[in-house]
């Protein structure tokens, strides 16, 4: 994710950076330059069309398509935003609540027994990293513990995390250690940590409907195509700049929108779930 200043906006204009979708688009809008200007040169040298020529009025149906697309487009956006801020308050709560276990466990656990605190501690903090791994569809080793929590090949590693995490605890008040009492104190963080996983693979793996992507890429890409046959009627060569305009704003926004719509990749706009991993292990260490 990009940190910035929302406030120095005068500098984003001028400055082109790994997110902008400028760069993505550089190879379309030269190839669209190129339509437009073999369009308008037909119309304009070659078949020498007049006033009178009934393509002039295709403006007029651009410009009701133009606020269905700016309909769909904000739709799209609108979507693929709730899903990124979703996923971002998923794991706020994944923070919030991997600090509430800890901090009753440092409560409820006896201080001189360092080993049952470092169990859990890594434990907690091994489940948020391999969450990070599981839902961008890799569970190699974690980058963070000498000690391994090892799951077979192709395994759900937050579940078995989660089934340790519940073992330790009920083998705690098996022992006596923890009262039944206590155990109830705990279950509703323990649960949580299945219940924030499942909610992040419920984003990760229901993408916007196929037909719906596949609709507004085509309605774009013949709108665009369309629009220099009514415009240079009265624009000119001048619609070479305006229809590749046109379409950078329209392909940026969708491109935008399916960059967003899973916000646990490692695209410049996706969540910084490194930092947020890093930042609970950071916690869960102080408290316990």
């Amino acid at each position: 994710m990009i940190n910035y200043n929302p406030k120095e906006w005068f500098t984003f204009i001028f400055r082109l950076h790994k997110a902008d979708t400028f760069r993505q688009l550089i190879p379309m809008l030269f190839s669209i330059s190129i339509y437009v200007g073999i369009v308008a040169y037909l119309e304009i040298e070659f078949f020498q069309l007049g006033d009178d020529s009934h393509l002039k009025n295709i403006t007029i149906m651009h410009g009701m398509l133009g606020f269905v697309i700016s309909l769909l487009l904000v739709f799209r956006t609108n979507t693929a935003y709730e899903r990124w801020w979703e996923g971002r308050k998923l794991f706020g709560s994944l923070t919030n609540n991997s600090r509430n276990l800890a901090i009753k466990l440092s409560a409820i656990l006896p201080v001189e027994n360092g080993t049952l605190r470092k169990e859990f501690r890594q434990l907690i903090i091994e489940y948020t990293f391999a969450l990070k791994r599981h839902l961008r569809g890799h569970q190699r080793n974690s980058e963070n513990f000498s000690s391994e929590i090892t799951v077979a090949e192709g395994s759900h590693k937050p579940n078995h995390i989660a089934f340790l995490l519940f073992k330790k605890v009920h083998q705690l008040h098996e022992d006596k250690i923890l009262s039944g009492e206590q155990l109830l104190f705990l279950n509703n963080e323990l649960s949580s940590f299945t219940e924030i996983c499942g909610a992040c693979e419920r984003i990760k793996n229901t993408p916007i409907p196929f037909s719906y992507s596949v609709f507004i890429k085509k309605f774009i890409f013949f709108y665009v195509m369309t629009l220099p046959f009514g415009y240079v009627f009265t624009l000119g060569y001048l619609s070479i700049p305006i229809v590749v305009f046109v379409f950078y704003v329209l392909a940026s926004l969708e491109l935008i929108a399916e960059e967003i719509e899973n916000p646990f990749g490692i695209d410049a706009n996706d969540l910084p779930l490194n930092q947020i991993c890093k930042n609970i292990q950071k916690n869960i260490q102080d408290i316990l």
